[in-house]
């Protein structure tokens, strides 16, 4: 097994064991995303895209917010009304405004992406078994714990951006204020 040191073809020791650690997630994570981006490009979606998707035919035929789709992707978005626009481009997705509040927008999977996925359903869902058949079950049960126990210094992740200036709407749904300056 290399070591990270070796693999960065770092000469000077780590500050801390905590670095280390540190970087070997990052270097790990990338890593796995990478592969994972690899196995999903044949579909023409990337990873978070994916993830999107998945998100919303959980949800099917109820469809979600903006908020409620960004809280539970599993990488923080930056502009998820661009995402989810190039998304609807692609016929993947359907955005309409709720009926009793006509700020909010929710967003449903489409018949197109729900035939996506059915697609991808079984070479995706092989992809954590290859990709981390390697380790022993009880690694992979202490991997999950030391992750989880990890990220608990993440608190509340920041509120992914709904709103990107594309749509006027915020991530709660309700429609931006434009400011104002009265003479």
């Amino acid at each position: 097994m290399t070591s990270l040191k070796s693999e960065i073809a770092q000469k000077r020791p780590f500050a801390s064991k905590e670095e280390e650690a540190l970087l070997n997630i990052l270097r790990t994570a990338d890593c796995l995303q990478r592969e994972f981006q690899r196995r999903s490009r044949e579909w023409g979606v990337t990873s978070t895209q994916y993830n999107v998707l998945r998100i919303l035919r959980g949800s099917h035929p109820d469809g979600l917010t903006c908020t409620a789709l960004g809280d539970r992707m599993i990488t923080a978005e930056p502009d998820i009304t661009r995402l989810l626009k190039r998304l609807s481009g692609m016929g993947l997705v359907r955005q309409k405004r709720d009926t009793a509040d006509r700020r909010v927008v929710r967003t449903f999977i489409s018949a197109k992406g729900l035939h996506l996925l059915e697609q991808m359903d079984p070479v995706i869902d092989r992809t954590p078994r290859e990709m981390l058949s390697h380790l022993k079950p009880e690694q992979i049960d202490q991997l999950i714990i030391l992750t989880e126990a990890a990220r608990k210094v993440c608190g509340d992740t920041a509120s992914p951006s709904c709103d990107g200036n594309h749509t006027g709407v915020s991530c709660d749904g309700k429609e931006k204020m434009a400011d104002t300056v009265t003479a």
